[in-house]
Order: C-alpha cells, then structure tokens, then sequence
C-alpha cells in the first residue's frame, strides 16, 4: 500500500515551461533577435538555464558568454517566475483525492530552494504540501537518491511505502534508488529519451489516469 505520493515539481506538478520559455527569449530579444514558440523549448524545460540558454542562443557553459546570460536568464525567471505557470490541468483533482483521504503529497524537485519557494507559494501549493525539497538541500540532486530519502526523513515516511512521479529519466532513477514505487508522468517534458525505456513501475499519460492509479494503490478494501 502506498502511504505517500511525492511529486517532481517542473514537468509533473507544474507546467512551468511558459515561464522558462519566456526568460529564454528574452534573452533573444536583448540581442536583437526573433522570440522563439514554446515548443522549441518545451522538451527541454526541466534541463535548467543551461539547456534553455542552449536552446535560445546556442550558448554552453564552456562559452565566456554563458555565465552573464545566465544571471540575466535567472534574474528574468525569478521576476516573473509564475506569470504563466499552472498545476496541470486535471492534477489538482488528484491533490484533492489524496488530501481527503489524509494521504500526504509531497514535492522533491532539482529547482534551487530560492525559486521552488516562491513558486509554491504564488500557486497556493506551500500549506497543501506536507514536505517540498529542493536540490540545493541535499548533497546530490536527482538522479541521485538523496532528495527523496531527505523528503522521507522530515515527513517520517518509509521510502518503500511512497511512490514518486516524474517526467524525466532522472525522476525514476532516484525514485527506483530511494526503494519507491515510480510513476512516469507522460504528461510532461520527457527531455529526449523515450519513456517506455526507463522501467518505471507505472506509466500514466494524463494526470486523471494518475487519479486512476492512486485508487486501488492508496486505499485498503
């Protein structure tokens, strides 16, 4: 029985790849260039400045240039961090299930503490959520383990009696080390890797085949 559900935070909980997509191109806009559609970018919405400032302008982190757009790039986002940003549609009905029930929900996530926070809270999700860690919390970020395991330590949850979602390899790679049931989130991102290849124990296109889930997997009888 699963006692808990822990969820990624860009992707999977969230759609924030408006938001990322338009610090993205503001950057474009600064030199004289065309903004680019949300799709360009969203695949890559969970992959961090460093993806998204690749995406917009071809820049990397070997580059002289990366670091001023990136600060540029992260100061935009944080000004502007939930103009567009939104629960997936259909995922707050999953959130309600499990508050009536008394079933907590958390939030593991590779987002820095600085913009996670803001973020919830600007969408109402900070009193909902019983436990949200952030990256820069824990030694290592996902795929490794530890963000998830932290999660399961402030909540006093058993890893092995959680099941965390996610849209990114590096969701279910942490989730399988933590010892919890994983769930892909086909819903999200995806970054450039197919889904069906990452072993999760449960795939679920939309968040009502999440809801779906959580039925018979969060209740006893």
């Amino acid at each position: 029985m699963i006692e808990a559900w822990l969820f990624d935070l860009d992707g999977t909980l969230v759609d924030t790849a408006p938001d990322l997509a338009a610090a993205a191109n503001a950057l474009r806009v600064a030199q004289g260039l065309a903004p680019l559609p949300l799709d360009h970018y969203r695949a890559h919405a969970s992959s961090g400045a460093r993806g998204l400032i690749g995406r917009a302008l071809g820049v990397g982190p070997d580059d002289a240039a990366f670091e001023p757009l990136r600060q540029t790039f992260l100061a935009h986002y944080a000004a502007h961090i939930a103009d567009h940003s939104q629960v997936f549609e259909g995922l707050d009905a999953a959130l309600r299930w499990l508050e009536a029930r008394g079933i907590p929900w958390g939030v593991v996530t590779n987002k820095p503490r600085r913009y996670t926070e803001p973020l919830m809270a600007a969408l109402q999700l900070s009193a909902r959520a019983t436990v949200v860690v952030s990256a820069d919390e824990v030694p290592f970020a996902k795929p490794a383990p530890d963000a998830l395991i932290e999660a399961c330590r402030r909540a006093g949850l058993a890893p092995q009696r959680c099941a965390y979602v996610g849209d990114d390899l590096r969701d279910i790679d942490a989730g399988r080390a933590a010892g919890m049931r994983t769930v892909t989130a086909e819903w999200g991102y995806l970054g450039t890797t197919r889904p069906e290849a990452w072993q999760a124990d449960d795939r679920c296109a939309t968040p009502a085949e999440l809801l779906d889930l959580m039925h018979p997997l969060s209740t006893q009888g």
